[in-house]
Parts: structure tokens; C-alpha cells; sequence
């Protein structure tokens, strides 16, 4: 049995440990799986685990990451047991850090699973976010109070229903309440200190204030600042250890400047010539892309303003084409160096879709469609290439299976593949399935791209009044 133990600690940490690394290369959303396992063998660790990876949220967050989608919360819902369920839900608080109903949800199941750290861990959360709410809800207070008490901390049990109380202050129930848990409190010795500050009484302070922080959707500058130097420091007392460099490199980026990104890839890159290690190369590269993102926005921006700005808009294809050719680059190293990577795999193959090289994208799709993450997007890009490449019968059997495996079908994905279905129809010459398809998607979307028009040219250009 010790020996199982150990077994699964050191399974653990080695899930752990890779999610860190793959966080520090932004691949949030793998990393983000990585920790859930982790946290499978590992429910109650709170340093390792939830911690961190609650930091990995914010912090994909704030560089734009996108919230759950409705098959994924369709797919996260609930779970046979306790442990599964907190599993679920918190992937789905992870992608979207600011709904707390989630975070409920986690909360309710620790308990239900006795996982007493981490239910204290996300009360404590909980709590804080509803204080600081304009509208505080008296639900919120409840399931904090009631939980508090599951897991035997009377103090913030008092604290939680008094707050409730001030919400309601006629209720005479929740007076008693008080009055109740407050006596409770006195007979357990005194153990915790009542008329402390509520905050002073959380363990690992220092860590739940910095989460504070990283909680605000941009991180103030002192924040950023704080963090650089820490990671400096840190570089200095170990230079050749990679998660410094990592770590500086990525507080460097977060400034979001060209000076801070160019002392970023030149560390890294450096590291790369000195290490031959590609993962250094490689986060210097997604560096590089977002700078060129960042550039592109401002260009926008300023055309946008000004539509006549000829500098502006010369700055603005230069910008692009430089991204384009870089984005190229990059994946393809990846791919050279990762060869097993399916999402890298998908990364280069969506670029080389976009730049019309449909021969070398489609092997790459067909690899990175058996990662279920990118299934369907594989799929509508590979049927896409045939279609561009006129083999419309290949590229109709794809969108077929595509949509056949889609449970969803009236969302953005299904509407989108079931249009690229019925124009590889309409190319084909059969003309009554292109009809057919457009008129089901107009029937949800009548908006939609421009399905009215395909409809109506498709109909007058057959005769007879069956047609109409």
C-alpha cells in the first residue's frame, strides 16, 4: 500500500511539474489538463495544484483566452462522484475565472468528497470575491456559512453569517443563527481568534494576497513589477536553472513592450544557442508573434481613426505579411522538433491552410485530428483543402463525418460546417443538397453569411414552378 502511495505522489509530481513547464510555453489550455490530472491522484494540494493553477487562469485570462464553449459545458457537467465533479467543474472555473457559481459548484463537492483543504482553499475565495462584490448575494453567505461548518472553521462560519445577516437584518432566523454558531464558537476553546480580522486568519497569507492581485483582469504595474524582480533575483542565485529563465522571461513579456519582449527573446534565445534546448527557442518565438500581434492592433487602431492614413495602412500590410511569414516559421520548427505534438501539428497546418499550401497541410491535419481538442477544426480545414483543390466529392465525404460526430447542431461550429458542406454541393453540381443545407442553416441563422443570396441564385437558376 506505502508503496501504491508512492507511486501516485511521484505521479503527481510529475504532472505537476509538466504542467508548469507547458504553462511557461503558453500552451494554457494543455496545461490546464495537466494539472486536473494531477489534481485526480492529488485532490487536497493546494500548493502544487489548485494554486497554480488557478494563477494559469488568470493569467490566460488576461491574454485573451477564451471562455468554456457550450459543448464544453455540456461535456464538464456534473460527474459520477465528488472527486470528478470538482474536476469538472473547476476545467470549466479555470477557463472562465470570473464566474463564481463554478467555484461554488467546486466547493459543494469538496466537501461532498472531504476534501477539507481545498473546500477551506476555495470558501476562503468565495468569500473574499462575494465581500468585494457591489452586489453581494445572500446565497453566496449561506453556502459559505453551511460550509465553514462542514469542515469544522466555526470563526468563518460566524463571520460568513453575520454578513448574511446585514443583507437581511429583520431576519430573525439567521439572528439565532448567529447567536447559536457565536456560542458554538466559545465552547470550541477559543481556538481560532474571533475578533481578528477575517483575513489575518487565512493560511498562506502571503500567497492570497498575490492572488488578489493577479484576480484584478490587468495586472497593475507594481504587480508586473514586483514579479520582474523577483524572477531576476531568482535568475541570479540560479542561472542555469530553466524555470528561471522562464519565469523571466515571461514577467518581461507581461510589461507588453518592445524593449521588455526584445530582452525576453534575446535571454531566450541565448539560452537556446547555449542549451540546444528548443523549448527556449520556442517560447521566444511566441514572443515574437505577439509583439507583431500587438504591433498589428495599433496599426488597426490608428486606420480605423483615420481610413485615409496611407502610412499607416502600408505599416499595417508590412506588419501582416511579417506575421504571417513568421507564424510559418515557427510552426514549422515546432513541428521539426516536436514531431509527436499534435497540437503543433494543427498550429502549422492551420497556416499553411491559410496560405493555400494545401498539400503539405492536409498530412499534418489528418495527424492533428486525432486530438480530440482539434478534431473538428482539423476536419473542416482538411475538407476545406479539398475543396480549394477541386476534389469536392473527397471534401463533401469529410464535412459529412465531421458533422456526424458534432452532438451540437446549431452553434457557430455546426453552421459553419454545414456551409462548407453545401457550397462543396453546390460545386459538385448537386444543386437540390447545396439548397437544401443553405435553406436548414437560414431556417437558424437567417443572417448567416450569405446563404439568402446562395438560395436565391440557386433557385432562379432552375425553371418551373416545383422549384419555387
Amino acid at each position: 500500500m506505502a508503496e501504491d502511495n508512492n507511486q501516485d505522489l511521484a505521479k503527481c509530481k510529475a504532472l505537476f511539474e509538466r504542467a508548469e513547464k507547458v504553462a511557461w510555453t503558453n500552451n494554457f489550455d494543455y496545461a490546464i489538463e495537466l494539472y486536473l490530472d494531477g489534481l485526480r491522484c492529488a485532490p487536497d494540494d493546494l500548493e502544487n495544484g489548485h494554486i497554480k493553477l488557478r494563477g494559469i487562469a488568470l493569467l490566460r485570462q488576461v491574454k485573451g483566452g477564451k471562455k468554456p464553449s457550450m459543448m464544453e459545458k455540456i461535456r464538464y457537467r456534473g460527474g459520477k462522484t465528488p472527486l470528478e465533479q470538482m474536476i469538472s467543474a473547476e476545467y470549466l472555473f479555470t477557463k472562465d475565472p470570473d464566474n463564481l457559481s463554478y467555484a461554488e459548484v467546486m466547493l459543494k463537492a469538496a466537501i461532498a468528497g472531504g476534501h477539507k483543504k481545498t473546500a477551506a482553499w476555495l470558501a476562503d475565495l468565495l468569500f473574499q470575491a462575494n465581500n468585494n462584490s457591489e452586489k453581494p448575494s445572500l446565497q453566496a453567505y449561506l453556502l459559505l456559512k453551511d460550509s465553514y461548518i462542514s469542515i469544522g472553521q466555526l470563526d468563518r462560519a460566524v463571520a460568513a453569517c453575520q454578513y448574511a445577516q446585514r443583507l437581511k437584518p429583520g431576519d430573525t432566523t439567521l439572528a439565532d443563527e448567529v447567536q447559536r454558531l457565536a456560542a458554538e464558537l466559545t465552547v470550541s476553546k477559543g481556538k481560532y481568534d474571533q475578533a481578528g480580522d477575517f483575513r489575518n486568519s487565512i493560511k498562506d497569507r502571503d500567497v492570497q494576497e498575490k492572488l488578489q492581485m493577479q484576480d484584478s483582469v490587468v495586472k497593475t504595474k507594481d504587480y508586473r513589477t514586483m514579479v520582474l524582480e523577483e524572477a531576476r533575483k531568482a535568475l541570479e542565485q540560479n542561472p542555469n536553472l530553466p524555470k528561471n529563465i522562464f519565469n523571466l522571461a515571461k514577467a518581461l513579456e507581461d510589461f507588453q513592450t518592445d524593449q521588455a519582449d526584445n530582452e525576453a527573446i534575446e535571454l531566450l534565445e541565448n539560452t537556446y544557442k547555449a542549451k540546444n534546448d528548443f523549448s527556449f527557442k520556442q517560447q521566444a518565438g511566441l514572443i515574437k508573434i505577439k509583439q507583431f500581434r500587438r504591433k498589428i492592433r495599433d496599426e488597426k487602431a490608428a486606420l480605423e481613426t483615420n481610413p485615409a492614413n496611407a502610412d499607416a495602412k502600408a505599416r499595417f500590410i508590412e506588419l501582416s505579411a511579417v506575421l504571417n511569414n513568421t507564424e510559418l516559421e515557427h510552426y514549422r520548427l515546432c513541428v521539426q522538433n516536436y514531431p509527436t505534438d499534435l497540437q503543433l501539428k494543427y498550429e502549422y497546418g492551420a497556416r499553411l491552410v491559410r496560405n493555400k499550401r494545401y498539400d503539405e497541410a492536409i498530412p499534418l491535419l489528418q495527424d492533428a485530428q486525432r486530438d480530440p481538442r482539434h478534431r473538428l477544426a482539423a476536419m473542416d480545414k482538411i475538407g476545406l483543402s479539398f475543396f480549394m483543390k477541386g476534389w469536392y466529392t473527397d471534401a463533401i465525404d469529410v464535412f459529412n463525418r465531421a458533422i456526424d460526430s458534432y452532438e451540437i447542431k446549431d452553434d457557430s461550429i455546426a453552421k459553419e460546417l454545414r456551409y462548407n458542406l453545401a457550397r462543396s454541393y453546390q460545386e459538385h453540381g448537386d444543386t437540390e443538397k447545396a439548397i437544401d443545407i443553405y435553406r436548414k442553416i437560414a431556417q437558424l441563422d437567417f443572417s448567416y453569411k450569405d446563404v439568402r443570396q446562395r438560395v436565391d441564385e440557386l433557385r432562379n437558376k432552375k425553371t418551373g414552378p416545383a422549384s419555387q
